[in-house]
């Protein structure tokens, strides 16, 4: 093969790109465990099948490095050489520098530039890289490796068939997949229209449908990919970061193999760097001081992963010191903002506000107060979210909600002055009736929503199309921010499919993409960050009723997974209510005794005594008998929906089909008396 054959090299190079990102994840696998024969004997396979591919399309430079990397792992494996933290970094600068060759390489061929890159890097690998540190050979382990999602680290045993398929084709066939649909719909309102016959009672237009959902549906998992793909790039950030601050740092992963889609996961990939880096800079002790409170000396930072209805759920936690809110209020002050007197709750949102770090030096690590607020900028984009839940000397944990996709998004369709306009539903709160009344407060217009008061606009006012609206209020959110407005109707609630309005247009506010409607019409999906923006009024925007005869209605959650129960603490706070946590049915019940909640929402599999269990006790209770209970399960079959309404419950919803408005609409029908 000749070098200068680009579909060669093309793919090569993305060949090789999924090659170094194993190395990087075998050497880093190896750190922890030295001298694992068969993740030694894979490090060496995938150095000599990347030094064949190399020849074969000329790039000699790049198999330059690879022999050169060879010799120190063939060394490891025999045992001459130990693995040491400096050992390492040589061998993944290495890796790096060969992930420069591959990008240099897929740009044009070989030149001057790749040969004294080459070199550098061969220098460096041999110049002081740990290469003469000799000991007695390692014991090898012959159990395989296993990486943090549990699986063999052999990435190549899979017999799985794959093929690359170039990015830019997978757009078209989006493109096309969601042509297809808007052109079945305009075909079903023609049937209606023209001929006046209902499309549903046509079996071809059925058939068709039917066809059009299942490609759909194939063209979205075309485009996901696992948690996992970067796992390799966090840990390497918190393995540098703590061998930098001189940390004693346990990384691990659940979930990993949790897909997503291609577009959000590469918007999710910067604040998750930047969250695990935080976590070790800022929340990681060192050893000596977690000794000292009593904490193992050896830290954990840990990636979680979890499908929660059309949500991924991405939770980044620690064990440290959790977060100084007295340091974060004096960085705001430094950063010239008034908050000598806030709450810790209030301080908390400002740790995501540009400006504001709580580091006392700038590093390369941290000092400039931006990498939160990458955070919170890049969520904005794929309509995410994050809550923080911290306790003082026990740690942190950051929780990030995104949509698995961004082609079929589930949205509230409201009506504003004559228009339609689509909202994300993962940001709608809570929708309030037309008659409910505003509060004028030092000029702001107001509205309840139980214990909590929010200001409310009109969204035609907002959106300049209008002067206002009469008709039903959408409460949204970003993050910790509330922000009610008014609309003219709601027409109702469904799937989607959003492309962005192109390269050609200029980004406008508030505008996030467009759908078209059956009849061929355009609809607007709005941007609900951008939206608050044109408000023009500084977050967060909820303010807590000063009413102590308002009674805040209380709820227990019960669930022996974290993620779930903090993501279902975090929704039903941020709609006002009080919420108490329990990990299983007899915690549970102990809580309960000592003081009842209005509602209990539980979950089914639990150790100690699972949700059925739990359900039935309360009903039997003298005292707690009549307190609403909903079950939130995976458990999905027709058998067990009816145990749990046998057992009690007063509703049994599915996790796979969660959703966040059916949730609260529910809780508060259940709290006001109503059936469910």
């Amino acid at each position: 093969m000749q070098r200068g054959e680009p579909d060669v090299t093309r793919i090569f190079a993305d060949d090789a790109s999924t090659r170094l990102q194993n190395l990087s994840e075998q050497l880093l696998e190896l750190e922890r465990s030295p001298g694992k024969a068969e993740l030694l004997a894979e490090l060496v396979r995938e150095t000599h099948s990347l030094k064949g591919a190399a020849g074969m399309v000329g790039l000699a430079s790049f198999a330059r490095v690879v022999h050169a990397l060879e010799e120190p792992l063939q060394q490891l494996r025999s045992g001459k050489l130990r693995t040491t933290a400096n050992l390492t970094d040589k061998l993944l600068s290495a890796v790096d520098g060969l992930r420069s060759l591959v990008e240099m390489a897929a740009a044009g061929g070989e030149d001057e530039r790749q040969a004294a890159l080459a070199a550098g890097i061969i220098q460096r690998l041999a110049d002081g890289g740990g290469l003469a540190e000799v000991a007695e050979p390692m014991p090898r382990s012959e159990a395989p490796a296993v990486n943090g999602n549990g699986s063999s680290g052999n990435h190549h045993a899979s017999s799985t068939s794959t093929m690359q398929v170039a990015v830019q084709r997978l757009d078209q066939i989006d493109r096309l997949t969601g042509e297809a649909a808007a052109a079945h719909l305009r075909l079903g309102q023609l049937l209606a229209d023209e001929l006046g016959t209902d499309p549903s009672t046509v079996p071809q237009y059925r058939e068709l449908d039917r066809l059009l959902n299942r490609l759909q549906e194939e063209t979205m998992r075309a485009r996901m990919v696992s948690l996992s793909t970067i796992t390799p790039q966090l840990h390497r950030a918190v393995r540098d970061v703590a061998n930098a601050g001189g940390k004693n740092v346990r990384w691990e992963v659940l979930g990993g193999d949790t897909e997503i889609d291609r577009k959000v996961l590469e918007k999710l990939t910067d604040p998750l760097v930047h969250l695990v880096r935080n976590a070790v800079d800022h929340g990681i002790e060192t050893p000596a001081k977690r000794q000292a409170a009593g904490k193992p000396a050896q830290a954990f930072v840990r990636i979680q992963a979890v499908q929660h209805g059309s949500e991924i759920i991405v939770t980044v936690s620690d064990d440290g010191a959790g977060i100084d809110f007295d340091g974060v209020r004096s960085a705001a002050v430094r950063a010239g903002i008034d908050a000598s007197q806030m709450s810790d709750a209030d301080a908390m949102k400002l740790v995501f506000k540009g400006g504001v770090s709580t580091a006392p030096t700038v590093t390369e690590v941290s000092g400039r107060g931006a990498g939160l607020d990458v955070v919170r900028q890049n969520l904005d984009l794929v309509h995410g979210r994050v809550d923080v839940h911290t306790v003082k000397g026990q740690g942190t944990e950051f929780r990030i909600a995104v949509p698995i996709t961004l082609t079929i998004v589930r949205c509230l369709i409201v009506e504003s002055a004559g228009q339609r306009f689509a909202v994300p539903a993962l940001s709608v709160i809570k929708l309030l009736p037309k008659e409910t009344p505003e509060e004028m407060v030092a000029g702001r217009a107001l509205v309840r929503n139980g214990p909590l008061v929010i200001p409310v606009s009109s969204l035609a006012g907002t959106l300049r199309i209008g002067s206002f609206d009469s008709g039903p209020v959408v409460i949204l959110s970003v993050g910790p921010a509330h922000h009610a407005f008014r609309v003219d109707h709601l027409v109702g609630e469904r799937d989607l499919v959003i492309k962005g309005l192109g390269q050609l247009l200029p980004r406008i506010e508030a505008v996030a993409g467009a759908a078209i409607e059956p009849d061929g019409a355009v609809i607007v999906e709005l941007d609900v960050p951008g939206l608050l923006d044109l408000i023009g009024h500084d977050l967060p925007t909820v303010a807590a009723v000063d009413d102590r005869s308002t009674h805040q209605p209380s709820i227990l959650v019960v669930d022996d997974a974290l993620t779930i129960r903090e993501l279902q603490r975090s929704i039903l706070e941020r709609a006002g209510y009080a919420v108490r946590v329990a990990t299983n049915g007899e915690d549970a019940l102990r809580l309960l005794h000592r003081q009842p909640s209005d509602l209990v929402l539980t979950d089914v599999e639990m150790p100690s005594m699972d949700g059925f269990s739990l359900t039935e006790a309360i009903r039997r209770h003298p005292k707690l008998g009549r307190t609403p209970i909903v079950i939130l399960t995976s458990h999905d079959s027709e058998a067990d929906r009816q145990r749990g309404l046998d057992a009690g419950a007063d509703a049994y919803i599915i996790k796979k089909g969660f959703d966040q408005q059916r949730l609260l609409s529910l809780v508060e029908q259940l709290l006001l008396g109503g059936a469910a």
